[in-house]
């Protein structure tokens, strides 16, 4: 199903984003219409300049013809002030996006008013030399009405041009508008329905997660009940080999009945301790990881055998006792069978906080090891599923002088108080 819903969200997607699109080309029509209109007015309005320039330099070659008084030559000076920057204007206006025939007719233009010009002040020209006949010959002669009527049809045909642009652009323009609801409408729908798909989804999602939490939580207390059950059948096999050797140790040590059997007693209440708080006996919410950490050690711990604890104040969960003990415990139980204390060395343990997780580290010194052991063996396999139980790390160094543990122990709980450190004895 996740295939089908990305399919449909991924078209409805791309549907938005080409109403957008759509929306933002009309709202750009719109305004190259804007546009358009104002250059149209203002390039029209300068073609009336030009055509208006050329009728005052006309008329006052006219009126200078007839009374041969310099004061009618004012239109024709007027005009022939106003004609180039006209023209300059027109040319800018039309800028870059002028056409091919808007560029044959405004050079046409351009030609026309000198033409038209260079007319009148010839005739100009030859009146003021007292030349009367020949400047009304030149009149009648019909140039100076051709030029102007060419150049009425040019800024006619300009003027037309730029008024179909408009009109084509108004034309465009009202398309694209009528466009606009039905996009709306439908862009609106499918918002609907992208919003309908995705309560679908977040549903979906929520629904996978619980399933998933609730999978992750049948599988943790799978795996920590057959943990306990392999757990309490190697740890009572343990109990009666270290019951029997210390009974041993204690016969060959001291002869006396009494001392003997005192010592035995102490050494056994210490392991039945650390044996309730490896299976999780005590019923307490928080639990100490150095009251943890010193309980494991108990049992073992001698001048002969010596162990340092150092850290800061950590309350554990009730439900990290269990597997973190047990990673203890078996690092207790091979360090007296086959690690530090077996070779008359000591074991360091310390922790301190990186972040909000706990690193604790166990160092042994004094005992030579080859190297790592080629195969995992029950206790390597309880050590990491008790890891994933509790949530962190046990990562394993086997140096050339002893073994380095480091167990990281995420979120737990801080104290102020700081852990008093204790020297073997």
């Amino acid at each position: 199903m996740k295939l089908p819903n990305a399919i449909v969200l991924l078209i409805i997607g791309a549907a938005m984003m080409a109403l957008i699109f759509l929306v933002y080309q009309t709202v750009e029509a719109e305004r190259s219409q804007r546009q358009q209109s104002g250059r149209t007015a203002e390039l029209i309005e300068e073609l009336k300049r030009v055509e208006t320039a050329a009728l005052n330099g006309e008329t006052g070659q006219r009126g200078y013809l007839i009374t041969l008084d310099r004061r009618y030559l004012e239109p024709y000076q007027a005009g022939r002030e106003q004609i180039d920057p006209a023209l300059r204007r027109v040319r800018d206006l039309l800028g870059d996006d002028v056409t091919a025939r808007q560029e044959e007719l405004l050079d046409q233009i351009s030609m026309l008013s000198k033409a038209k010009f260079s007319e009148l002040e010839n005739t100009v020209v030859l009146l003021e030399d007292g030349q009367l006949l020949e400047a009304r010959r030149a009149i009648l002669s019909d140039q100076g009405q051709e030029t102007m009527e060419r150049l009425r049809r040019a800024l006619d045909e300009m003027e037309d041009i730029e008024r179909e642009l408009l009109s084509s652009q108004v034309q465009d323009t009202a398309r694209l508008e009528g466009r606009v609801l039905p996009l709306l409408a439908a862009l609106i729908a499918l918002l609907v329905i992208a919003i309908y798909f995705g309560s679908r989804l977040v549903s979906r999602a929520a629904r996978a997660e619980a399933e998933a939490a609730q999978a992750a939580a049948v599988g943790e207390a799978r795996d920590r009940a057959d943990l306990l059950a392999r757990e309490l059948n190697h740890r009572v096999k343990n109990l009666f080999a270290v019951v029997l050797a210390i009974i041993q140790m204690s016969a060959r040590d001291k002869p006396e009945a009494k001392p003997v059997t005192d010592a035995i007693s102490e050494r056994v209440r210490a392991l039945l301790t650390a044996h309730e708080v490896s299976q999780g006996a005590l019923d307490r919410e928080l639990a100490s990881l150095e009251a943890l950490v010193e309980t494991t050690l108990a049992p073992y711990r001698s001048q002969t055998q010596p162990a340092q604890i150092d850290g800061p104040e950590v309350l554990l969960p009730a439900k990290r006792i269990t597997p973190l003990g047990l990673v203890l415990h078996e690092l207790t139980t091979n360090a007296v069978k086959y690690g530090a204390w077996a070779h008359g060395g000591g074991i360091d343990v310390s922790w301190k906080w990186v972040g909000d997780a706990v690193e604790l580290v166990w160092s042994e010194g004094g005992a030579e090891i080859e190297g790592e052991p080629d195969r995992k063996g029950f206790g390597s396999l309880l050590m990491e599923s008790a890891a994933r139980q509790f949530g962190g790390s046990v990562e394993r160094d086997f140096t050339p002088t002893g073994l380095t543990v480091r167990i990281t122990l995420p979120q737990v709980e801080r104290s102020t108080s700081l852990a008093t450190t204790e020297q073997g004895q």
